[in-house]
């Protein structure tokens, strides 16, 4: 399972997307994020679906990487389907004991909200999938560069969040490997009740905590002795351009987004 967690990872390929302004990308995931949010009904999926499937084939990533993806969440994806089925009520009911009951409302609202979080990991994925670290970081940094007026350091707070999102990966490697060692010495981490399972991360999570914290050494040792300073005088290697392909994105974005909040107005 920790195997299948692909968040943080970037798949390094020539595609469209790929080319694209990373600060494009951002705006058009939140977007992409808010279109999913607003919407409360089945057309705001089929703009979703369409924008992933767009992505995905532009993008040249295998599918198989975005059901990856998904893969971990599937225990949300049941509590939240099982919660909205059983609780939910509104329309016709087909089954009821006590106060347990499946009605028109609850199946709806259930796949409902099923599907919009597949879409919701598939879409925000494709960033991450598409987008160096370092592209990512600048991209961050500039978009958050009207806040340098209130003397916040921005650069600092682009950096951190990139590079907890590229430990990610790392960090799921490192917990995989500790998992296989303490199996090896005889640990059971599969069976008995929950307080034993519990228990049982034990010797997993402080090893995982010893070497996290070893990791965030050894990197500000490393930026230190290349006396690294982010902030004002800071040069890039690579520059972020603009061009026609992020604009039309942009605007397909936005046509969806602007389609959802239309027909949201008129199925009220």
């Amino acid at each position: 399972m920790l195997k299948d967690i692909t968040l943080g990872q970037y798949f390094p390929m020539d595609s469209v997307v790929h080319r694209m302004d990373a600060r494009f990308k951002i705006i058009i995931t939140l977007l992409f994020l808010v279109m999913l949010f607003w919407g409360q009904h089945v057309p705001t999926l089929l703009f979703g679906f369409a924008f992933v499937l767009l992505a995905t084939v532009c993008s040249k990533i295998p599918p198989k990487m975005i059901v990856k993806s998904i893969k971990p969440i599937v225990p949300i994806l049941i509590f939240t389907g099982l919660l909205n089925l059983f609780l939910l009520e509104g329309g016709e009911i087909y089954w009821q004991w006590k106060f347990l009951r499946i009605s028109e409302q609850g199946i709806q609202t259930s796949v409902f909200m099923v599907v919009r979080i597949c879409l919701l990991i598939a879409g925000t994925s494709l960033l991450t999938y598409t987008t160096s670290p370092i592209v990512l970081t600048d991209a961050i940094e500039a978009l958050l560069s009207p806040l340098k007026k209130l003397k916040l350091p921005v650069h600092e707070l682009a950096m951190m969040m990139t590079i907890a999102l590229r430990f990610i990966p790392t960090l799921i490697e490192e917990t995989d490997k500790i998992m296989s060692a303490q199996k090896a010495r005889g640990a059971d981490m599969e069976s008995g009740g929950l307080v034993k399972r519990a228990k049982a991360l034990v010797p997993i999570l402080i090893p995982l905590f010893v070497s996290a914290f070893r990791r965030a050494e050894e990197l500000a040792l490393a930026m230190e002795c290349r006396c690294y300073h982010g902030g004002e005088g800071r040069t890039r290697l690579r520059q972020l351009k603009s061009g026609l392909r992020d604009y039309i994105a942009l605007a397909i974005m936005l046509a969806m987004l602007a389609a959802v909040i239309v027909i949201n107005a008129l199925m009220k």
